[in-house]
């Protein structure tokens, strides 16, 4: 009976995409008869707003969704993310990077044929001597930490997806401005809050042999994966709010409920014909994860949409 989790980032509303991954994180919980945990992944404390996250497990609550303890925010859980990056440095896997974004981009664009023209880090900061980093540092130039990776492939096994492969890359473990890096705290989070399954959306698999990895170097119990397709808009692009009504509160204002919401969304994996009304507890008898679609879903507007009475 794995257990899963939901971590939305609380920066606006939940839409129809995040709504969908978060029923297919409680389902593939719930129906093997797991735990279903949630965490606020509040690392960027500027844009994240607590009040949001208030609305968020609202709106969780109104689909039906439930979970189990208390929910977790990363804005107070640097201590863990602390230790586990002094464990890495201890054991000389990490280095410090002065490289701002813009450098980098330029290193990837540059056609030198090296690793940098497959998307991942160049390494420029990896062998500096003690003098250049001093000479960087004298610059007044912060310094994020890297991992010091053997840039193997690792693989993965996705529910979905099935097996996945790709280079781990040095990852960051400590943005420039102290703030922990979210594939460290994720890695970290999971384990310490026993989530056994990682359901989310697609966009993330990339990741997911880096923190796998990540995972294995601090001795972390590891996780299986189920990357659900993103939902997109009528446009063909990722559902965002430019697309209109497309967060509970826009659709309410619109005269559509949460139990419509719930219905068409379960509809769209296939859990429900289209305009049968349908509550989240009753398709935990019905979730098959085998059966779920691997294709991406497009969300037409009201009223062309066959939403349920």
């Amino acid at each position: 009976m794995p257990n899963g989790r939901f971590a939305p980032s609380p920066t606006g509303d939940l839409h129809l995409g995040n709504l969908r991954t978060a029923l297919v994180a409680w389902l593939f919980a719930r129906a093997s008869g797991g735990r279903f945990v949630v965490r606020m992944e509040d690392l960027d404390r500027v844009a994240s707003n607590r009040e949001v996250a208030a609305r968020q497990l609202d709106d969780l609550a109104l689909l039906g969704l439930d979970w189990d303890g208390p929910v977790r925010f990363q804005s107070d859980r640097f201590a863990r993310y602390d230790a586990a990056i002094d464990r890495l440095s201890a054991a000389g896997l990490t280095y410090p990077c002065y490289c701002t974004r813009r450098e980098i981009r330029d290193a990837i664009s540059a056609p030198q044929g090296t690793a940098a023209s497959e998307g991942t880090y160049p390494g420029t900061c990896r062998d500096l001597s003690e003098a250049e980093r001093a000479e960087r540092e004298r610059a007044g130039r912060p310094a994020a930490l890297r991992l010091r990776s053997a840039h193997q492939t690792v693989a993965v096994i996705d529910r979905l997806h099935g097996v996945y492969r790709s280079r781990v890359d040095d990852v960051v473990l400590r943005r420039n401005d102290g703030v922990p890096a979210y594939n460290l705290a994720v890695v970290v989070d999971d384990a310490a809050m026993g989530v056994e399954q990682v359901v989310r959306a697609d966009d993330l698999l990339p990741v997911s042999p880096s923190q796998s990895h990540l995972g294995h170097l601090l001795g972390l119990d590891g996780v299986t994966y189920a990357h659900v397709p993103l939902v997109l808009g009528a446009d063909g692009d990722r559902l965002a709010k430019r697309h209109g009504s497309v967060t509970l509160r826009d659709l309410a204002a619109d005269g559509i409920t949460a139990g419509q919401v719930t219905s068409r969304l379960a509809a769209s994996l296939g859990l429900a014909r289209p305009g049968e009304s349908v509550t989240t507890a009753a398709l935990v008898d019905r979730f098959d994860p085998d059966a779920l679609p691997t294709t991406s879903w497009r969300v037409t507007p009201w009223p062309e949409a066959p939403w349920p009475a």
